[in-house]
């Protein structure tokens, strides 16, 4: 029997504080807000584009992402080429945000994928990466992909 189609539909994040983490989401990666709850006790924005639904943010949280916890390690979003990803490191660096790797860098030694890696405003681990082209950098971490350990 031929296992019925199955993809990711959306990620839903739980976030500190829901205007800062939908105006970060939006302004990086060009997300809509589709509708939102911005008072009240159950807070929330649900980010699309083309009207289709990507991330959902949820104001639950009371602390930073605890990245020694089990749950999300990181949330990474494809995009068509290295290019690519350097206009999204430009939008980024001129948010002032945080990188774990200066630039582009590969998923391995050798590997031509690679990208950014970065944190959100609740340090939720984030990657814009492409599938090819990144190969020019060396692998700043050994033995590991890259996405792995940062």
């Amino acid at each position: 029997m031929t296992a019925p189609a199955l993809q990711t539909g959306h990620v839903a994040l739980n976030v500190t504080d829901l205007a800062r983490s939908t105006a970060f989401y939006n302004q990086v990666f060009g997300f809509e807000t589709m509708a939102e709850q911005p008072d009240g006790d159950r807070r929330f924005a649900l980010l699309g584009r083309d009207g289709t639904l990507v991330v959902t943010l949820w104001q639950q949280s009371g602390g930073d992402f605890a990245t020694d916890r089990p749950g999300l390690h990181h949330l990474s979003f494809q995009v068509p080429d290295v290019e690519e990803v350097r206009r999204y490191e430009t939008v980024l660096r001129g948010l002032g945000v945080r990188f774990a790797y200066d630039g582009v860098v590969p998923h391995g030694e050798g590997a031509s994928s690679g990208g950014v890696f970065f944190s959100d405003p609740d340090g939720i681990r984030l990657e814009i990466y492409a599938p090819t082209g990144a190969d020019a950098a060396p692998a700043p971490v050994q033995g590991a992909p890259t996405c792995g350990f940062f």
